[in-house]
């Protein structure tokens, strides 16, 4: 089965978020999927295999678990077919028959995802110890990702939070994660952010493009402007542009790729 490593929301090797993306030749079933996901052991495997045209499905593996939505392995699996056919458009359908449109745009790669709101709730006391917060601006939760959202005052507070991670599991069930994010102390970014979920994944995801889904949303209304940019503080770090649309979020980010070969089944 073909399979390509490929850096996620970077222009750089080593860095932004490395996903898997493999075009098997056959049906594979899920348990079948989840047994390479987890021996490849990236946050994200996608499995990509064409329906018709430019229009592929697509379906997503952490380690532990399937994933109905992944922004850095949408964003891998796009770079590998336009990589290898001539198309400059893509649609993406992943398994709970959302359509993901993708184009190309000059060297990067622009994606369209739904938007989806989020509403106020009451974080654990466990939680916010575990992460090492004190003190927060906002405490949020997003029903479709199952994604607790925590807004605090600082950027460098943010980058210097360092998780006790068996307490944090253990201070929630029934999520896939928690974001914590913080306006941007840098003029090139307007918000920053951290994604954790050794919930449903690994203890910190590098780069996070899914939960644009919600988290453009949030900055577009709080700093009234549409268009954003985006920073995730983890150790290796990755960057992205955001837009607000009607109904969707667009998401421009670029993608190298580091590895070329075949998986044996």
């Amino acid at each position: 089965m073909k399979t390509y490593f490929v850096d996620s929301f970077t222009n750089q090797k080593y860095k932004g978020n490395p996903a898997a993306v493999c075009l098997p030749e056959r049906d594979l079933d899920a348990a079948e999927m989840q047994s390479i996901a987890t021996e490849i052991g990236f946050s994200e495997t996608a499995f990509i295999k064409p329906i018709t045209g430019n229009t592929y499905s697509i379906r997503f593996f952490s380690p532990k678990t399937e994933i109905p939505l992944c922004g850095h392995a949408t964003l891998a699996s796009s770079k590998i077919v336009f990589s290898t056919t001539s198309l400059d458009s893509i649609t993406f359908i992943n398994y709970d028959n959302v359509e993901l449109a993708i184009e190309k745009e000059d060297q990067k790669i622009k994606m369209f995802f739904p938007v989806y709101d989020t509403e106020e709730t009451a974080v654990p006391q466990k939680m916010l110890v575990a992460l090492g917060i004190s003190e927060t601006v906002s405490q949020r939760y997003s029903p479709n990702n199952k994604i607790i959202f925590i807004e605090i005052e600082s950027a460098r507070e943010l980058a210097d939070l360092k998780p006790d991670f068996t307490a944090l599991v253990n201070s929630h069930s029934g999520i896939s994660g928690v974001l914590v994010t913080a306006v941007s102390d840098h003029t090139d970014f307007d918000f920053h952010y951290r994604y954790f979920w050794p919930w449903a994944g690994t203890n910190e995801d590098p780069v996070t493009g899914g939960v644009q889904t919600f988290l453009t949303k949030y900055w577009a209304l709080k700093l009234n402007k549409t268009k954003l940019n985006a920073y995730q503080s983890s150790l290796r770090t990755g960057t992205m542009s955001t837009e607000l649309l009607q109904d969707k979020v667009a998401i421009l980010g670029e993608a190298v790729i580091v590895l070329e070969g075949e998986f044996i089944l």
